[in-house]
């Protein structure tokens, strides 16, 4: 496992690393691990770790076992179905209100992050593009009046991230991504409700397929009929 380096805080970093050495299979589903013995391996105190812990254990990543440490709980695609409908019950129809009410403002915004992703596609940087990638969402659902709901769905795209699941570079590119965001700018830009709607759903659900394909090749777990129908 990796030392912990860098200028974010230490319990992000913690979080990335554990999220990269269980992708990496450095850290197997079903074992038990001590959280003081993962502090040694990270060189860093045991608080970041715990906090790390409790973030990661928060979005069902791992267990904690009493007096015993804690183990990495085998991801479930389920848990991705869960997210992503509930962000279709929600975005989808802040992003028709955003339409109607859209000015001059929230188009710029909108442009100004789709032009960012742009840049960010043709450097290849991942991180910073997810960045303008969740400010786009986020204007849009601030833009339909509603604060809370926005605070609501970057908690869902937290819980995603935590999981470390990305179709980014694995089931499409950079900018097949920006490609499924440009359509609902047009139609926020012609202040079309119905079309940002179906716009912003065909983008949410292809998210959602394409993360769940992955996770069910690498977990085995098949969904079943009524799971798949919530994202329909």
């Amino acid at each position: 496992m990796r030392e912990v380096v860098g200028t974010s805080s230490l319990t992000d970093q913690v979080v990335a690393a554990i999220r990269a050495a269980v992708l990496d299979g450095e850290l197997v589903a079903g074992e038990l691990y001590s959280a003081y013995g993962l502090a040694e391996r990270l060189n860093v105190s045991r608080t970041p770790v715990r906090e790390a812990l409790l973030r990661l254990a928060e979005a069902g990543m791992v267990r904690f076992e009493r007096n015993r440490g804690f183990r990495v709980l085998k991801r479930d695609p389920r848990e991705v179905v869960e997210v992503f409908h509930l962000r279709l019950l929600l975005e989808v129809p802040a992003a028709g209100l955003a339409a109607r009410h859209a000015d001059a403002a929230l188009v710029a915004a909108l442009t100004d992050e789709l032009d960012a992703m742009r840049a960010m596609a043709a450097t290849g940087d991942d991180a910073r593009f997810m960045h303008h990638d969740r400010r786009f969402h986020h204007h849009l659902l601030l833009a339909g009046g509603n604060a809370r709901l926005a605070a609501t769905v970057d908690g869902l795209r937290d819980t995603t991230t935590t999981l470390g699941t990305s179709t980014a570079g694995r089931s499409r590119t950079l900018d097949e991504i920006v490609a499924e965001h440009e359509p609902v700018l047009r139609a926020v830009i012609a202040r079309d409700p119905e079309g940002a709607m179906r716009a912003l759903r065909t983008h949410i659900a292809h998210t959602a397929e394409l993360l769940l394909a992955q996770l069910t090749a690498e977990t085995g777990v098949p969904l079943t009929p009524r799971q798949t129908e919530l994202l329909d």
